[in-house]
């Protein structure tokens, strides 16, 4: 499957069509779905019971799943925004997705509908219910979701590691310790403050470029904060991220060793996230930053919306970025 980015739509189904049509028409690339996805689909809706379809825009992070055989899955999680399905795989592992409104967080892991949660467009679902995903949608309930169009979560950087703004990193860490601001006051809520606390022990190690030592921090983080995705958790996948995208020759190690720590430690969804940040997968939000930090897209309103990301997320993830900033800055340097 070819490298795209979020403006790239891919069309397949009766449900994309129309939006199918429209992209042709101005000048955006098309591109059919393989002919064994579209009669999957098919098979898939006849066998279901009545539901009403719904077109979504995927992220490619799930396109394996989707265009996959039809698996069974349960609830996760169900809020006004966001339905969390765990898909079952072989006795040891599960990937989670999910079906989010247009206003959620874009998520690497999620198809997105082009409605607001104000429209209260998902129904509320108890943990467990039943639902399935393969064959080109998800089916949850009376819902059912289909790709229309497909958007990609990893960012195209130029370069293996990419040169970022000066500029622009001094406005990003304003942004969130506070200009003027010290580092080593900068706290997240759940999270044990002071200097025995596992953001100064992070700082620490970054001061010293030592990965060892972030690792080690990492067993106190992963799984601590509130949240539907813990705080710590969020700081170490915008740290492997950030790692990964902008080429830091041990980023594949420490991801890995971040994923593992995260088995036993955290919730389904969240390490499901931190599987997705090893890859260079992350929310549309945390890309823009990037994408703004290299000057290819305007930097300050990236900010702001990243920062705006959830209760915590946002600013964990952006102090991750900035942890993975400073960690590439040193070993260069080194």
């Amino acid at each position: 499957m070819r490298a795209i980015d979020d403006t790239t739509v891919r069309t397949g189904t009766s449900d994309g069509a129309q939006l199918g049509g429209r992209a042709a028409r101005a000048g955006v690339p098309t591109i059919p779905l393989p002919r064994n996805s579209a009669q999957a689909a098919a098979r898939t809706a006849r066998s279901a019971k009545a539901v009403t379809a719904v077109p979504a825009a995927a992220s490619t992070g799930v396109a394996a799943l989707l265009r996959g055989p039809v698996r069974q899955a349960r609830v996760l999680l169900s809020t006004p925004t966001a339905v969390y399905l765990q898909v079952a795989g072989d006795r040891t592992s599960s990937d989670v997705v999910g079906i989010l409104t247009s206003d959620a967080v874009r998520l690497p892991l999620a198809c997105f509908l082009f409605r607001p949660g104000n429209g209260r467009p998902l129904v509320a679902l108890p943990p467990g219910a039943p639902a399935e995903v393969g064959g080109g949608r998800m089916v949850v309930g009376d819902l059912a979701v289909s790709a229309a169009a497909w958007w990609d979560p990893r960012p195209r950087l130029p370069g293996g590691r990419p040169a970022l703004l000066p500029e622009g990193v001094r406005q990003l860490r304003n942004s969130l310790y506070g200009e003027g601001v010290p580092h080593s006051s900068f706290t997240l809520p759940g999270l044990p403050t002071g200097p025995g606390g596992p953001l100064a022990a992070l700082r620490g190690a970054v001061r010293r470029a030592d990965l060892e030592a972030a690792l080690r921090t990492a067993t106190r983080l992963i799984g601590s904060g509130p949240g539907l995705t813990p705080a710590g958790d969020d700081v170490m996948a915008g740290t492997i991220a950030g790692l990964v995208l902008l080429g830091h020759p041990a980023a594949d190690r420490v991801a890995a060793g971040v994923c593992g720590l995260a088995t036993g430690r955290t919730s389904d969804l969240s390490a499901a996230l931190l599987r997705h940040a090893a890859a260079g997968r992350v929310s549309a939000e945390y890309g823009a930053v990037l994408r703004g930090l290299v000057g290819e897209r305007p930097l300050a309103p990236a900010v702001d919306r990243l920062l705006d990301g959830g209760a915590t997320s946002g600013r964990a993830m952006a102090l991750g970025l900035c942890t993975a900033i400073d960690l590439v800055e040193r070993t260069t340097r080194r």
